[in-house]
């Protein structure tokens, strides 16, 4: 009894707090151990620990990039600042494929890493835009729509028809971020049906990687090159996000966050309509100006003014408030105005008055815990967005779960299972349909026509389709355009889609030097999307139903070694396999010929039979085998190379193998410099890997379509593109060159690489003869190279214990080109492939000895570089739409973040740069047209009113010159429709400079000082944020929207159509930390 008293009375318990040096931060990770011993503990998430220690006691602190600290104990507490130090640079730690680590002297390919905190700063339930402008290389490009679709291409697009989009890989397995698509050209990072993705109708339900939760990632390191994601073979061909999540520390922990979201639109981003003239498309209607319908509405004998109702334009009659004329909502018992003409003046309630403001808010705790026995790690996170349109909702639950046992010193198992659970209503429609309402407001619209009264018509009249484009004054339904409250509220979507992401692990430790990972992962998604046309819309009345399935098992084999050789020598080496089983069933069903019961959304209420649902169901099956040894001398010269070999299910037999080797080197030579106080670390690295895509799934074998039964007997309908059984994987081959420096003890550095990039055997499906059968068949044909250039910089201006200011800057510039396409077997070489076609006969294209991504369709007319205007006083344009016209690829894309420290405060913000490429709009294309904008209307040279008729002073004079190279002095009319849209314009003219500069990200962050926490019992930190995201465009070339807005995720890029404006968001959130 008393030998007890006297161990207990020798031990006690300290705490503190380790930060760093330089700005105060804490270090969560610290390893924090008693000298001598094997008695030790991390500090947590707020940089603190707590530890039973002997009586007189040193403690050692150690932390990857910073210099060793002893503290003698002689208190119960002892905080610690760590100071950085270069002799440790090379010593930090980089995750790289298959989840391996590597140091940073070891690491000889381009990765950047991003910090968990960086990307869920924003409390978005879109991760992934948080790497926006903070990776050199990365282009993002998110879409406006509420819970969209994201691109996200490293280096630029290498194969013409494949999959572009980097791979994201969780915990060092595949996380998969779309469907695979029945045509190559539209797969990659979405879930969204070919009409959508090509702009004609549809929603985009978004991209299936934001169902990883943000709260629950620890940091994000972005491989760029095929060097660093050769082992992930041709799942790697396009670059790889690897994503390592939260892992449990020592002791409990309880972290809860809460914050909300409020957002409006960017105003810049939506039209700005002229205020002068109302509906029409110009002279030539019945009253005597020629401007009104002119007929007996009450059969008195007396004819009224009626506003062209059925009209979708703004080329009307001039605006007069003392003209009476009966609109739209004289035709509709009940309202206010009904059998009442108003006067004729602009809506005071223009469409931008139609948005709501966007509310979100979020919630998550984690709880964490881990002995000597084990770890276990418990999250929940429950997001709800409400988008910027009435009746716009996405709901998300997130759970987390993990665990690991040590069940003897050299088996440890563990498991981990996140389910998340999405719950969409009232996506938003896309593409050139009256469902997507930027369509209605940016290129056929009344600027007489109130949001306010169509609102309150939709409610006055029972929640009916009010419309302000009736058929006639008698005739209230409506003819191309609905009621947009009735369109938001009727003709709506909902979708659903439940993951389930986990795997079972084990690991043994050979020996100190050998370990020997086995784990089966499972990533499967299920989802549900239906879309609902009401009777009384414009169209058909339909319901519509697709259910979406993926699945995907990993079995992993993995055997590492970490072995000092000597001395000098350092020899880590891997070998192990991997079998990736991957099904995506899908089936679509739809209603036919309308509904028969209004509001009842079910197949079985179809007017006539419905056909044959279509159904689909894609295998793959990829083995694969791989090794990779990293030597290294010195901490100084390393050596590495890997190599893979994968057979795949998509390839014929006698092609279905291939390798994907990489070699790098690097050369740590400030380690020859230690006595030069003003190098930190300087590394220069070479290397050269090979990755590539297999075939899409059935292209080796044609297959057969079944359709609906006529008569009873089966029918079939043939694939249109034939298929090829001798095909072969597509291959990209990569050589790279880097160099790394920092100077003045870390105060600046950059990281700089010169890369080049060649994808060869592309798989297109080339255009053949229709008297073939097929109006395609799949070669292996083609080249695509890319170069580029990515400089990172860092640089630390102020540096004090209460104040510091650091600087980031990232900046890249690729150049694709595509070498060679096809030649057929008479020799003829193609030079030009179209990859896709849209609405305003534009074309996207893989052109000859051009960037991937050209833009093509009609163009002007140039003589020493002016446009040519004709004798009638208009620009002339050429005869074919075979002119390139624009290129989608920007020049160069950058980003500068300033970040700001002052004792407890925080504040930064991101600037994102893009720099060129090209955007088709349509809305400009047909709003022009229809006379929306300002430019259409205003004054002449003359001062007069250009839509005036030359007669009375109008008219407009077309810049350029004659044909005789003398400038045009041809006035033309503006009275109607066609000057300045489609109607007399090459696409070209509608062709704009996709670059901008924004404001991407602003942050003021606050932590509660220590000393005011400590009073709070069980809380270990408070900290609370503002955040902004998109709060300035600072510059932008495209008018009357936002240069990054798009269709959806994928291949097909530089085109807007009903374009959805950009969101600016203001969020507060509050974490705690127990």
């Amino acid at each position: 009894m008393l030998c007890t008293e006297h161990v207990f009375a020798q031990n006690r318990t300290v705490t503190g707090t380790v930060t760093a040096k330089e700005d105060g931060l804490p270090l969560p990770g610290v390893t924090v151990k008693v000298k001598g011993t094997t008695i030790g503990t991390q500090t947590s998430g707020d940089g603190k620990f707590s530890l039973s220690i002997p009586g007189n006691a040193t403690l050692v602190f150690s932390f990857i990039g910073y210099a060793r600290q002893e503290i003698a104990a002689t208190g119960t507490v002892v905080n610690a600042k760590l100071e950085t130090s270069s002799k440790e640079l090379g010593e930090v730690i980089v995750t790289g494929a298959l989840g391996l680590t590597r140091t940073r002297n070891q690491q000889a390919y381009a990765a950047q890493q991003v910090s968990g905190d960086e990307v869920s700063k924003q409390h978005s339930s879109n991760f992934v835009s948080g790497l926006q402008g903070k990776v050199s290389g990365l282009e993002i490009r998110q879409n406006n729509g509420l819970g969209a679709s994201t691109n996200v291409v490293l280096r630029g697009n290498k194969s013409i028809f494949s999959n572009n989009q980097a791979l994201f890989v969780v915990d060092g397995v595949p996380f998969n971020n779309g469907a695979p698509s029945s045509s190559s050209n539209l797969a990659g990072g979405n879930l969204n049906s070919a009409d959508q993705k090509t702009g004609r109708a549809g929603y985009d339900y978004g991209s299936p990687v934001n169902d990883l939760n943000p709260d629950d990632i620890e940091s994000v390191t972005v491989l760029k090159g095929a060097a660093g994601s050769a082992l992930y073979g041709s799942q790697g061909a396009n670059g790889v996000i690897v994503i390592t999540t939260k892992k449990a520390k020592k002791g409990l922990g309880i972290t809860v966050n809460a914050g909300v979201t409020v957002g409006s639109i960017d105003k810049s981003t939506f039209p700005t309509y002229q205020k002068e003239y109302g509906a029409g498309y110009g002279p030539g209607y019945e009253d005597p100006t020629g401007y009104f319908w002119y007929r007996d509405i009450d059969g008195s004998g007396t004819k009224q003014l009626i506003t062209p109702l059925t009209e979708d334009a703004s080329y009307g009659a001039k605006f007069d408030p003392n003209l009476k004329v009966y609109q739209w909502n004289a035709f509709y018992p009940g309202l206010s105005t009904t059998g009442q003409a108003t006067p004729w003046v602009a809506a005071k309630n223009d469409p931008s008055t139609f948005f709501q403001h966007s509310v979100s808010n979020n919630q998550s705790i984690f709880i964490t815990n881990a002995n000597d026995n084990g770890s276990i790690k418990f999250g929940y996170t429950r997001n709800n967005d409400v988008g910027i349109l009435p009746n716009s909702n996405i709901l998300k639950n997130a759970v987390n779960f993990g665990g690991t046992y040590n069940v003897t010193p050299k088996l440890t198992v563990g498991a981990n299972i996140d389910y998340t659970r999405t719950d969409g209503l009232g996506r938003y429609g896309t593409g050139y349909t009256s469902d997507n309402l930027m369509t209605n407001f940016r290129q056929w619209w009344q600027v007489n026509t109130d949001i306010k009264q169509l609102k309150d018509a939709y409610y006055a009249t029972g929640e009916k389709n009010a419309t302000w484009n009736l058929s006639d004054f008698n005739d209230p339904t409506a003819i191309y355009w609905d009621n947009p409250y009735f369109v938001r509220y009727q003709n709506y979507e909902s979708d659903s889609r439940n993951r389930y992401f986990g795997n079972v692990n084990a690991s043994y430790k050979v020996n100190s030097w050998i370990n020997v990972t086995g784990r089966v992962t499972v990533d499967n998604w299920n989802s549900l999307q239906e879309e609902r046309r009401a009777v009384g819309s414009t169209g058909v009345s339909s319901y519509t139903r697709r259910n979406l399935g993926w699945n995907e098992t990993d079995y992993d084999l993995l055997a590492n070694m970490d072995k000092n050789l000597s001395n000098d020598f350092n020899l880590k080496a891997l070998i192990g396999t991997n079998i990736r089983k991957q099904r995506y069933q899908s089936i679509y069903a739809t209603t036919n010929s309308g509904l028969v019961v209004p509001d009842v959304y079910a197949l079985t209420n179809s007017l006539a039979a419905p056909a044959a649902p279509l159904e689909d169901d894609q295998r793959r099956e990829v083995d694969g085998i791989f090794a990779g040894a990293t030597l290294t001398w010195k901490k100084m010269l390393v050596l590495d190379g890997t190599i893979r070999r994968d057979v795949s299910s998509t390839l014929p037999t006698n092609n279905n193998t291939f390798y994907y080797p990489s070699i790098n080197g690097g050369f740590v030579f400030s380690e020859l410099l230690k006595n030069q106080s003003w190098l930190s670390y300087g590394k220069v690295r070479l290397n050269y890997a090979e990755v590539g895509n297999d075939a899409p799934i059935y292209s080796l074998y044609t297959y057969n379509t079944l359709g609906t039964p006529i008569n009873g007997q089966p029918q079939a309908n043939i694939a249109t593109t034939k298929s090829n059984p001798d095909l072969k994987p597509e291959k990209s081959k990569s050589k790279e060159a880097g160099l790394e420096m920092q100077f003045f003890k870390n105060r600046l550095g950059f990281d700089a690489t010169y890369y080049e990039n060649k994808t060869i055997n592309q798989i297109i499906p080339v255009t053949v003869s229709p008297a073939y059968g097929f109006l395609s068949q799949y070669y292996n044909s083609g080249t695509v190279q890319n170069k580029g250039i990515e400089v990172s910089l860092n640089g630390t201006p102020i540096q004090s214990e209460n104040f510091s200011w650091k600087v980031n800057v990232n900046w890249s510039r690729n150049r694709s080109k595509v070498v060679e396409l096809f030649t057929d077997p008479a020799g003829n070489a193609i030079t030009n492939i179209q990859t896709a076609s849209f609405q305003g006969n534009v074309t996207l294209n893989a052109t000859l000895g051009q960037p991937l991504g050209t833009l093509r369709g009609t163009d002007f007319i140039y003589k020493n570089g002016q446009k040519v205007i004709g004798d009638d006083g208009y620009y002339e344009q050429t005869s074919t739409a075979n002119n390139v016209i624009g290129n989608v690829n920007p020049n160069w894309i950058g980003g500068i973040g300033n970040t700001f420290r002052f004792k407890d405060w925080t504040f930064s913000f991101l600037i994102d740069v893009r720099k060129g490429g090209s955007v088709f709009s349509l809305d400009t294309y047909y709003g022009m047209d229809t006379g929306l904008y300002p430019e259409t209307a205003g004054l002449n040279d003359l001062g007069n009113p250009s839509r005036s008729p030359i007669s009375a002073g109008g008219g407009v004079i077309l810049k350029g010159i004659t044909e005789a190279g003398t400038p045009n002095t041809v006035r033309v009319e503006n009275t109607g429709t066609g000057l300045y849209g489609y109607e007399n314009n090459p696409q070209k003219a509608f062709v704009y400079d996709a670059g901008f500069v924004k404001l991407r990200e602003a942050l003021l962050g606050y932590s509660l000082p220590k000393r005011f926490v400590s009073k709070l019992g069980p809380v270990k930190g408070i900290d609370l944020s503002l955040v902004g995201r998109n709060l300035w465009i600072i510059h932008k070339n495209v008018p009357y929207s936002d240069p990054e807005e798009g269709l959806s995720s994928g291949n097909l890029q530089g085109y807007q159509g009903g374009a959805y404006p950009a969101v600016r968001t203001l969020s507060f959130n509050a974490k705690f930390s127990f």
